[in-house]
């Protein structure tokens, strides 16, 4: 049994015109798939390690043979990062969440305005590559957070349930360098309802 890369949500030119056809491609087709390509490959000698979702090996590296930790952290990370990427933006989206989800951002941000603020200076000013993150903690309360390469809040315990990528292989082909017109034009894109189910399950 080895890792998949699985079928993405939509065509290429669907996010358009926020996130071109061409940079979907590549990032679908290339980047993601081969973190998924190298993590299998990391595993070929450990094929009970195959058994185990990806977010389970992540959330216990420590339990992970010594001489493939590093490899999996990071092609097993950027699997797992790119599968909620991926499903965490729909055309034609809602432009905010309602519901439980927005009741939970308005009580941790204040408002959602100020949620939307602080995730986007998050995102823009992460030093590299990297992730933003929206995340439960252990208590069920929200958090925004960044993470650098492709490390996971998984590894950390923490429950993801909204991510951007800020390597640049996301954005370049249309942003060049500018990173916050990215980010400014991917919030048109978020699929709320699917965070917001998210969200709910994590709350069980």
């Amino acid at each position: 049994m080895t890792y998949e890369l699985p079928k993405l949500p939509y065509p290429y030119d669907a996010l358009e015109p926020y996130i071109d056809a061409r940079t979907m491609e590549i990032h679908y087709s290339k980047h993601h798939a081969g973190y998924v390509n190298k993590l299998n490959a990391a595993l070929e000698d450990f094929p009970d390690l195959h058994a185990k979702p990806i977010e389970e090996l992540l959330q216990n590296l420590n339990a992970v043979p010594e001489e493939i930790r590093t490899a999996v952290r990071n092609t097993g990370g950027g699997h797992a990062n790119h599968m909620l990427f991926w499903k965490n933006m729909a055309p034609g989206a809602s432009d905010k969440p309602s519901g439980t989800l927005a009741d939970a951002i308005v009580q941790s941000f204040g408002d959602f305005d100020a949620f939307k603020d602080r995730f986007s200076s998050t995102a823009s000013g992460h030093f590299g590559s990297g992730w933003a993150w929206l995340v439960l903690d252990g208590s069920g309360g929200l958090k925004v957070l960044s993470t650098a390469n492709q490390d996971t809040p998984l590894s950390d315990g923490l429950k993801p349930i909204l991510t951007i990528d800020v390597w640049e292989h996301a954005y370049y082909l249309n942003y060049q360098n500018r990173r916050p017109d990215f980010i400014t034009a991917w919030w048109n894109v978020v699929n709320w309802d699917q965070v917001t189910q998210l969200y709910e399950t994590f709350l069980g």
